[in-house]
C-alpha cells in the first residue's frame, strides 16, 4: 500500500482565526474610511495578506504608496497578533486534535500548507508544532492559492507524490489549489460552497470512525 501524506490548511481547518482577521481588517479599513463587512471578509478566505489589503483598498477606491502599503500591512498584523494572544490548545476546531493524534500514532507524514505568515506562532500556541513534519506558510511561497505551490512544496517536503497527498481545506481557492496539484481534497465547511472538493464534512468530528483507514486504502 502506498503511504499517504496529509496536508492541512490552518485558518478554518485547525483553528478558527478568521474572526480575528476580520476584526483586524475591519478596524484597519475603518481607519481609512472604508466599510468592511463580513461578506467582504468571506472573499478574502485563502488570500494572502498582500492580496487582502489590495482588495480592501480597491473596495474603498484608495491608492497608497509602497511604504504606506507596507506600514498598513504591519499595523494589521500587529493588531491581529494582539487578538490571538490568548489562543491555546482548547481553541482547536472540533475533532482536529484527535485526528492529528491518530496520524501521529500511526507515524503518517503530516504537513501544513497555509497562506498565513503567522502559522508557526499559532501552531506553537496550540501546542501541536511537533505533530507536523513540514510547515509551508506565506513566508515560503510566491504564488497564493488557487495556485498549488503551497501544497506542492508541502508534498516535496514530505517526499510524497502529489497523487498520494490528502488536503484539508475550508476555502474555495484552497480546494482549487489541491485539485490543480492532483491531490485528494477534503473540504471542511459548507458542502455547497466547497462542492469542487472530493469530499466535504462540516468539521473533523463528522468524519467516520475509520476515516484514516478509508483514506489509506484509496
Amino acid at each position: 500500500m502506498t503511504k499517504k501524506a496529509f496536508i492541512f490548511d490552518l485558518d478554518g481547518v485547525i483553528v478558527d482565526t478568521a474572526r480575528f482577521h476580520f476584526i483586524a481588517w475591519r478596524d484597519l479599513a475603518a481607519s481609512l474610511g472604508i466599510e468592511f463587512t463580513h461578506h467582504d471578509n468571506e472573499q478574502l478566505k485563502g488570500v494572502s495578506r498582500v492580496g487582502s489589503l489590495q482588495a480592501i483598498l480597491k473596495l474603498g477606491h484608495k491608492t497608497v504608496s509602497e511604504d504606506e502599503f507596507q506600514a498598513l500591512m504591519d499595523r494589521k498584523n500587529e493588531h491581529y497578533l494582539e487578538l490571538i494572544g490568548s489562543l491555546n490548545h482548547a481553541d482547536m476546531l472540533p475533532g482536529v486534535a484527535e485526528f492529528l493524534n491518530e496520524l501521529t500514532l500511526r507515524k503518517l507524514p503530516v504537513a501544513l500548507g497555509s497562506a498565513s505568515k503567522n502559522a508557526r506562532p499559532i501552531l506553537n500556541k496550540l501546542g501541536v508544532t511537533n505533530q507536523f513534519h513540514a510547515i509551508v506558510d506565506g513566508t515560503d511561497v510566491t504564488n497564493p492559492k488557487p495556485d498549488p505551490e503551497v501544497f506542492l512544496q508541502g508534498a516535496a517536503a514530505l517526499n510524497a507524490h502529489a497523487t498520494d497527498c490528502i488536503v484539508f481545506e475550508d476555502s474555495i481557492k484552497g480546494v482549487q489549489a489541491a485539485n490543480t496539484a492532483g491531490m485528494y481534497s477534503i473540504g471542511i465547511g459548507d458542502a455547497t460552497e466547497l462542492s469542487a472538493a472530493d469530499e466535504v464534512f462540516t468539521d473533523f468530528s463528522a468524519f467516520p470512525s475509520d476515516m484514516i483507514d478509508q483514506l489509506l486504502q484509496r
